[in-house]
């Protein structure tokens, strides 16, 4: 689409970068639709998503469903942070309440990111929030970015996205932790 007919249905320049989130309106529409297979089963997704903190060796395997690159397996350690199923053996993991409420949880407020990635300012105060929560937890930066490496791996096996699309989530994501990491990482006053 060219010129004003462009401009009617994207609702200005698809192509002007927001400068609160960096995000151009099309990256924001291609985020969006690549956001809406995975939140179909959003508690599936994201049970598989955390396990895959939980447990290494998801390298040989990545042709399986999402199991195959589990977080727990590729990051052992992040599993001490969820303790409702530190000493569970993984098929119980979706049968504990804790656990799936977690997930809930953790799925809504992407779903939220990305559903109100055109109110950029909103989605920068939930991550703050995301962080000040996830600071009282102790965790910290590289849990960030250990989650990040895994949804990325995700991304590129499972959904099969294209170059551009993956490089909107990564501004998306940058945006995000930006953001997380803002009160993630601030000193305490006494």
């Amino acid at each position: 689409m060219g010129g004003w007919l462009s401009h009617l249905w994207w609702g200005g320049d698809p192509d002007k970068v927001n400068h609160v989130s960096g995000l151009t309106r099309r990256e924001i529409y291609a985020v969006q639709k690549s956001w809406a297979p995975v939140n179909k089963n959003s508690v599936a997704t994201g049970t598989e998503l955390l396990k895959s903190l939980l447990f290494q060796n998801y390298g040989a395997q990545f042709n399986e469903p999402i199991k195959a690159i589990l977080f727990f397996r590729a990051y052992p350690n992040s599993k001490d942070f969820f303790k409702m199923i530190s000493k569970l053996p993984e098929e119980e993991y979706s049968k504990n309440f804790q656990f799936k409420a977690h997930v809930i949880n953790l799925m809504a407020t992407l779903n939220q990111a990305v559903t109100n990635l055109n109110q950029p300012e909103v989605v920068a105060v939930m991550m703050n929030k995301l962080g000040e929560s996830h600071k009282r937890r102790k965790i910290q930066e590289q849990h960030f970015n250990d989650l990040k490496e895994v949804i990325v791996k995700m991304f590129i096996e499972v959904l099969k996205l294209d170059d551009s699309t993956l490089g909107a989530w990564g501004k998306t994501v940058g945006f995000w932790y930006k953001h997380i990491f803002e009160t993630l990482n601030t000193q305490e006053s006494t």
